[in-house]
């Protein structure tokens, strides 16, 4: 087993754990992570176990969390960077989270070009675990083990869209919102991990762009953005920070944010040419 496969096989082991410990621990702390937001009891405790499991692999050179301010140094070889849950704040209220995780082939903060694989855990109906590794995008349904049940998952076609940050969004794409919504049906449910797995499966456009208050986005590179990105691309899809893939984004703190979009080719175009006209 080389370290990509002893990462999934850890988080595989921890989602149950992570799905329980959510039950009891649905209460905020007095305590903020990196970004500044209000962490739950389950951000912590997902953390601390995720944390305590893949610093221990042989393989794993660096851990880094959207929770904590700094890297983990624990050793020579690949670095993880993860958000423990993703959209925590649905839990109060029982909507999806999820666990996302980037496994790179470089030191952190790194661009998203030195992604060797990346995943998700959706804590939905069913916990499943989306992993994209050597070009293609695998589902499995986490239960005794881990159950394929779909592969070779293509993101294409036109049917969900969903954007968050309405309140600050420009005038101008405000209007592109109003154009893709006359063609789309809507989803959105402020957690990154459930939103994006719509768009995967169903096909569409999905993105946080900049908004009054976020001119750089809201979600962070390392930990949403650049996983995220890397998933979409491996299934044929496209990744735009309103420039270029998020993939060739620089990355120069590690809790940098960045403008996010993906989705289907020409959804994605017409997306990126909205915020190129409020940027230019």
């Amino acid at each position: 087993m080389d370290a990509v496969d002893h990462v999934l096989e850890e988080v595989r082991q921890a989602a149950p754990e992570i799905r329980k410990g959510m039950e009891e621990r649905r209460g905020y702390t007095e305590e903020e992570n990196s970004s500044g937001e209000k962490q739950l009891e389950a951000d912590i405790y997902a953390n601390k176990l995720l944390k305590d499991r893949i610093t221990s692999i042989d393989g794993v050179g660096e851990y880094a969390s959207e929770e904590e301010d700094e890297i983990t140094d624990c050793g020579e070889g690949l670095s993880v960077a993860l958000d423990p849950l993703d959209g925590s704040s649905n839990i109060p209220t029982n909507n999806m989270v999820g666990t996302i995780v980037g496994i790179y082939d470089g030191s952190l903060p790194c661009r998203g070009e030195n992604l060797l694989a990346a995943f998700y855990v959706l804590y939905g109906p069913l916990t499943t675990m989306t992993v994209a590794r050597d070009g293609s995008v695998t589902e499995y349904v986490l239960d005794d083990g881990m159950r394929k049940t779909r592969e070779e998952i293509r993101l294409e076609g036109e049917k969900l869209y969903g954007f968050g940050g309405n309140l600050g969004w420009s005038e101008k794409f405000r209007q592109i919102e109003d154009d893709v919504s006359r063609k789309l049906k809507l989803r959105y449910g402020g957690s990154l991990v459930g939103d994006f797995n719509q768009v995967l499966l169903e096909g569409g456009v999905f993105g946080y762009p900049p908004k009054e208050g976020y001119e750089n986005g809201k979600y962070r590179i390392m930990f949403e953005g650049n996983p995220m990105a890397f998933i979409a691309e491996a299934a044929g899809g496209v990744s735009s920070n309103g420039q270029k893939t998020v993939l060739e984004v620089e990355v120069d703190d590690l809790h940098q944010r960045v403008p996010f979009v993906v989705g289907e080719h020409d959804l994605v175009d017409r997306v990126e040419k909205a915020i190129q006209r409020d940027t230019n």
